[in-house]
């Protein structure tokens, strides 16, 4: 089965000079993946006559679909509309259908139609003119060759709206799509070069409509398995049989599947095990405890959260020994052993996490430069640490902390270390 291919394009000055955010091709590719629509290539092209027409062009050789949005407003600066139809060698005409709809909403808040508004009833007359029900701009479909053109509204939930309602049920219709369908493993404790090694037999051996995908994050790893073929539960079957295969290789990685979250995986070990957690945080500032209290339940497993950021508070609140501040500094080992310990002692928790490091973007010395993170995990069996050397970014910093403190208790309650 032919794999059907689109182009998703947005038009307007505004998005190139970082003044609106570009969200409409990251969710149009979204909803043309569960279709069976693969998305080859997004653009963003400025209100200019040339660059549309030599997109559309080149659109048209390398895909079977271009979806458009932008530039269909009634202000002279708007010239999508015009534009395609000089690319179609058409002319704009008075469609009686797109008018009255106009004049509907106009009236719907009571309201008159000018002239102006009138223009956004004026259509190619080779385009198929398909019903915006939440606006008023225009949206035009053009069959060209057994190829498609679409041209929707930029604004974004009159765009969404459309695509739902009206042009991708027409897309189902027109093209016969193959299935495309993902799975996703988590890891986490590795990089992405590592991970590689570890599994490259593996992915040497993959069948040719199975491709893998490495998607690094902080302190994490995705492998995103992609499969295209013709009948659903075949391909689904498929995938889950190489998730089999290379499950094995890569264990004591993965944490979760698809889009499960590391915080999510901890607390669902948390529960398992009938456990505990605090934490007490002095870099991160409180963004540890904050990231696990976003999950729905997290009251069943976590406990709360000293934010020591002075040292008095390590003192008072945790217990940690002035001499230990005095001859080792707050960023340590010897200190976040007593952070996490005294935390889990006196919040009376089953596991208890520290962490004591340089943020950024001062602060920094040649033996501690910025970045240098101390990591403790207190639990039944013992206490571990771990120090890690991040960035000079301070946001990054307490991420990338944060996520490496919930991988140290993950191995800590699966006995890995």
């Amino acid at each position: 089965m032919k794999l059907i291919k689109a182009e998703v394009v947005t038009i307007g000055d505004e998005i190139l000079y970082g003044q609106i955010t570009d969200t409409n091709t990251q969710w149009m590719s979204a909803e043309l993946d569960k279709i069976g629509i693969k998305t080859i290539r997004k653009s963003s092209i400025g209100d200019d006559k040339q660059e549309i027409l030599s997109l559309l062009s080149e659109s048209l050789k390398r895909a079977d679909i271009v979806l458009i949005t932008g530039g269909l407003g009634p202000t002279k600066d708007d010239i999508t509309k015009k534009t395609i139809a000089e690319f179609f060698d058409d002319h704009l005409e008075l469609n009686p259908v797109a008018l009255e709809m106009v004049k509907a909403i106009f009236e719907k808040f009571g309201r008159e139609v000018t002239e102006i508004n009138r223009q956004q009833a004026m259509l190619p007359t080779k385009c198929r003119f398909i019903p915006n029900a939440v606006g008023t701009a225009p949206c035009m479909w053009f069959d060209k060759d057994n190829k498609v053109i679409i041209s929707m509204p930029g604004v974004p939930f009159e765009m969404k709206y459309i695509m739902e309602n009206e042009i991708l049920p027409r897309l189902k219709e027109k093209f016969q799509m193959p299935v495309i369908l993902h799975k996703v493993i988590r890891t986490t404790g590795i990089g992405e070069s590592a991970l590689a090694e570890l599994i490259e037999e593996w992915e040497d051996q993959l069948p040719a409509h199975i491709k893998l995908a490495y998607l690094p994050n902080l302190s994490q790893v995705r492998l995103r398995l992609t499969g295209i073929g013709e009948e659903e539960s075949t391909v689904r079957a498929e995938i889950n049989k190489e998730i089999e295969k290379v499950k094995p290789l890569i264990q004591s990685y993965v944490f979760g599947e698809d889009d499960d979250e590391l915080e999510l995986a901890i607390g669902r070990l948390l529960v398992e095990s009938n456990a505990t957690l605090t934490t007490a945080e002095s870099c991160t500032g409180g963004y540890l405890a904050h990231s696990l209290t976003a999950n729905p339940g997290s009251s069943a497993y976590f406990l709360g959260s000293v934010v020591s950021y002075a040292n008095e508070v390590k003192i008072n609140q945790l217990g940690v020994k002035p001499e230990t501040l005095r001859d080792y500094g707050a960023v340590s080992e010897q200190t976040v052993i007593q952070m996490a310990e005294g935390a889990k002692n006196r919040l009376g928790s089953t596991y208890s996490l520290a962490t004591s490091g340089i943020a950024g973007p001062d602060g920094g010395t040649e033996e501690k430069p910025v970045g240098t993170i101390w990591i403790a995990c207190a639990g039944p069996k013992g206490t571990v640490t771990k120090k890690i050397l991040s960035s000079k970014t301070r946001l990054v910093n307490i991420k990338y902390a944060s996520k490496v403190s919930l991988n140290l208790l993950r191995k800590m309650i699966l006995n890995e270390i």
